[in-house]
């Protein structure tokens, strides 16, 4: 009669980080350097950071302006004034965040393999994605968006 193999995972030695942990923490360092970066040097004081140039040249305001005033606030545990400076980086931050750390439990707790369980992004996704910003880059340079521009 053979011998059944066991389906459990081996335990992992203590004080070791799994290979699945490095990435979502990789991200996690990148993102809280540039946060840092941004809730030192203030993106409200002129002359650190460059004018965004659709702006500049048309008078439109493009969908990342305020953004570094949004994140700026973010750091500082603002999410209000977030929200004013620019809603849909405040919304990126947040989704991003959530996946960022349901990524990173799921690596903690031994979850599935990277390119298993995780979402499907499908054309569709892009083309909905695509469609939101453009919307909102519309209704912000209309009367009716005015409480959307920073």
């Amino acid at each position: 009669m053979p011998l059944r193999r066991s389906r459990s995972r081996p335990p992992r030695p203590p004080g070791r980080v799994p290979g699945a942990v490095l990435g979502p923490l990789a991200a996690l360092a990148v993102a809280g350097a540039a946060f840092g970066y941004v809730a030192v040097v203030d993106p409200n004081e002129p002359g650190h950071y460059p004018a965004c140039p659709l702006l500049s040249l048309t008078g439109l305001h493009c969908p990342g302006c305020g953004g570094l005033r949004s994140a700026h606030a973010l750091a500082h545990g603002d999410p209000v004034g977030a929200l004013r400076a620019n809603a849909l980086v405040a919304a990126g931050c947040a989704v991003a965040a959530a996946l960022l750390a349901g990524r990173f439990a799921a690596a903690q707790r031994g979850g599935p393999a990277p390119g298993r369980g995780r979402p499907v992004l499908r054309r569709a996704h892009g083309l909905a994605l695509g469609a939101l910003v453009f919307a909102f880059t519309l209704v912000r340079n209309t009367p009716a968006g005015a409480t959307l521009v920073p």
